[in-house]
């Protein structure tokens, strides 16, 4: 049901991608370990943004995600490409991030008063998103 009332912000726990193929080939991984390791119809995630900013649609706004149980059907995933335990993500991968959320209110599937739930962790037993990028997002 639109507009979810949450934001999740997750990270891909790979390697950041150098090239666009690259990353290309990391989102298509990943696609394909949540169909045969999680038996997931898709993705997980509604979104990816990579170090540049550029974005690639996994679910994108109109289907529930599979990125966070108990959160799924009232949130967006947006995972980070790359792992940032120590990290912190470049500037244009947190700015895409944001412009993705503004988007949403206005396009009316991300609530005007949502909770950015700043890390997967709010609510799963995980590391991600990772704590430099948790302490970044939450600022």
């Amino acid at each position: 049901k639109l507009p979810v009332p949450y934001v999740i912000i997750s990270y891909s726990a790979t390697s950041v991608c150098i090239t666009p193929s690259d990353c290309a080939f990391q989102v298509r991984f990943l696609q394909y370990s949540h169909f045969n390791d999680f038996n997931f119809v898709d993705i997980g995630y509604n979104f990816f943004v990579r170090d540049d900013g550029f974005a690639y649609v996994g679910r994108s706004w109109n289907y529930v995600g599979a990125h966070a149980r108990g959160y799924n059907s009232k949130s967006i995933g947006i995972s980070f490409i790359g792992g940032f335990n120590l990290t912190v993500p470049p500037k244009p991968q947190l700015r895409a991030a944001r412009k993705f959320i503004e988007l949403g209110v206005k396009a009316g599937k991300i609530a005007p008063d949502y909770k950015l739930l700043v890390g997967h962790r709010q609510v799963s037993k995980t590391l991600s998103p990772g704590d430099a990028l948790y302490n970044e997002v939450k600022k």
